[in-house]
């Protein structure tokens, strides 16, 4: 690759791991929208919610957008609401309780929306959800969602998903922004058919970046570029609401997916974990900078709550799990009052921990409700979704990485256990430790920004495309730091140059114990730019250490 391309080695790693062909490179590089974007009417029913959509516009109809609690539905929703806008048509946005009405559409919500509105939009649900939108009768519904479908779809309008049973599966990759994303993309076509200029859809970028990195969509095809355009749009700080939160979160640098996924991410998500469902979507639709500004603080505020009740939960369902085994195809558990705010996140902790799916619990009024997060080459909304269809789960359903379920306790191990029979049919069962996967050997002095600048051509980096990782054999610590709540600063050298380290949560694990001063260890992991008041240096993000 380095000889057919003259790109650098350490890039050329990266682009042949990504399974990229030298023909290719300079494209894969410099990823196009216009190149990537696929064609919204190649997914069924686009045409006709795209005009039933405009149909709403022009009639000045009471539309409602009915969206789910997390970061790629409130992300949807304020793109709706935020294309309406500019033609000065309003919206009602409705988010559900995830503790009093749970997950998607439900019969009451959907008879009361109907009876006020025209229209109701349903985003990152809905395709399950056949007797909550046959309550809306006679109020049209459109869903756009990317979550798996069943064998028939609702009694909705239009069902716009690119994991319908009767798609092609090309475009399912995609979150539901995206979708909504196309669905708008649409819509502007149809007005300019018309003679009629549609909002800037450029500038809507950020909002299907978020989406896609927070509901972590692999980093492929036209997500890359989606990501990519709309890092770019979120660093001009042109929306209201993202730039209060950016500035809540400390943000002093031009976002990246890290930002994404683990600062501004987590934030947009407290509200629907813990506080209140609409908080979120109300934040990133807003264009009142005062509103903006106390809806972040909120946010943040009830993001360290978050913080402070998933420890809690952790422990315990680590323990739990530890007790039951670690070694078969699903990890478990479940506790009685453990909040279903935080059982996803807690279920990402476990998988993390075991290299297996991962299914948590909360149990509450003699009900389950849990979330499992999988791993690579493991479907586990499928799976779930076929216990539900067993009646072993009350409901349930996802995609490959992430599901959600409701369960009688009474069912509870042996839904788990037939859960855990299916996963292992697809091989959940048989890995160990996750592999720590090295895109090459690196010397301290080799390591330099333009080196970072040059392989951040083949990003974003993110879900199905790894931020490069490299080894740095046989170097020396030369100092250990301590900071924060158990972060350790390390600097090490092998005599070509001095390369700064940083080691989340590492205090006290086997990782931290094995820093010490004036040892000669290799080392492993991200290497990344850090910026701090306007100063650039090399950071490694440390992930594991070897005796050399």
């Amino acid at each position: 690759m380095t000889q057919a391309t003259r790109l650098p080695l350490p890039l050329c790693r990266v682009l042949v791991r990504q399974g990229v062909t030298a023909q290719d490179a300079a494209l894969y590089c410099a990823p196009a929208l216009r190149d990537l974007l696929p064609d919204p009417l190649s997914l069924r029913d686009m045409e006709l919610a795209a005009r039933r959509f405009l149909a709403a516009l022009k009639r000045r109809e009471r539309i409602a957008v009915f969206a789910d609690y997390d970061v790629d539905g409130g992300s949807s929703a304020a793109l709706l609401i935020t294309w309406l806008r500019h033609f000065g048509h309003p919206a009602t946005l409705y988010i559900p309780d995830r503790i009093e009405e749970g997950y998607g559409p439900n019969p009451p919500a959907m008879r009361k929306l109907a009876e006020g509105h025209d229209l109701i939009v349903c985003v990152d649900c809905g395709t399950l959800s056949h007797e909550a939108i046959s309550a809306a009768a006679g109020t049209d519904v459109v869903v756009l969602d990317h979550h798996l479908g069943g064998e028939t779809l609702p009694d909705a309008l239009a069902v716009v998903n690119p994991n319908r049973q009767d798609e092609s599966g090309d475009l399912s990759h995609l979150c539901a922004a995206s979708v909504v994303f196309l669905m708008l993309v649409e819509a502007n076509r149809q007005l300019r058919g018309e003679g009629v200029s549609g909002p800037d859809l450029i500038a809507l970028l950020d909002l299907v970046a978020l989406a896609t990195v927070a509901d972590v969509a692999p980093l492929v095809g036209v997500n890359r570029a989606f990501v990519r355009q709309g890092l770019k749009v979120m660093g001009r700080r042109e929306r209201t609401g993202l730039t209060a939160l950016a500035d809540v979160a400390r943000m002093d640098q031009a976002p990246t997916p890290y930002h994404l996924g683990f600062l501004l991410g987590p934030r947009v998500n407290a509200g629907g974990r813990i506080g209140a469902a609409d908080l979120g979507a109300r934040l990133l639709a807003t264009d009142d900078p005062h509103e903006a500004e106390a809806l972040a603080a909120r946010l943040d505020a009830l993001n360290t709550e978050r913080r402070d009740i998933e420890a809690r939960v952790r422990e315990a369902a680590l323990a739990q799990a530890e007790a039951r085994g670690l070694d078969g195809p699903l990890v478990w558990a479940a506790g009685e009052g453990w909040h279903p705010g935080v059982v996803g996140i807690v279920a990402a902790r476990l998988k993390e921990a075991t290299n297996r799916p991962a299914v948590v619990i909360g149990l509450s009024a003699g009900e389950g409700k849990g979330s499992g997060r999988s791993i690579a080459g493991v479907d586990l909304g499928a799976a779930i979704h076929r216990v539900a269809s067993e009646r072993l789960l009350l409901r349930g359903g996802g995609h490959k990485m992430a599901a959600g379920l409701t369960v009688d306790p009474s069912r509870m191990e042996e839904a788990m256990a037939r859960l855990g029979e299916l996963l292992a049919r697809q091989g959940a069962g048989t890995m160990g430790p996750a592999d720590l996967k090295l895109d090459g050997l690196l010397t301290s002095g080799a390591a330099t920004i333009q080196m970072i600048g040059e392989m951040e051509t083949a990003g974003p980096f993110g879900a199905g495309a790894p931020a490069p990782r490299f080894a740095f054999p046989d170097q020396r610590v030369s100092s250990v730091k301590v900071f924060g709540n158990g972060h350790m600063r390390v600097r090490f050298s092998d005599g070509t140059g001095t390369v700064e380290g940083i080691a989340f949560s590492a205090a006290g694990t086997a990782l931290g114990d094995a820093l010490k001063e004036g040892s000669r260890l290799h080392v492993a992991g991200r290497v990344e730019v850090d910026e701090w008041q306007g100063r650039q240096r090399v950071q490694l993000r440390l992930e594991d250490v070897a005796q050399p």
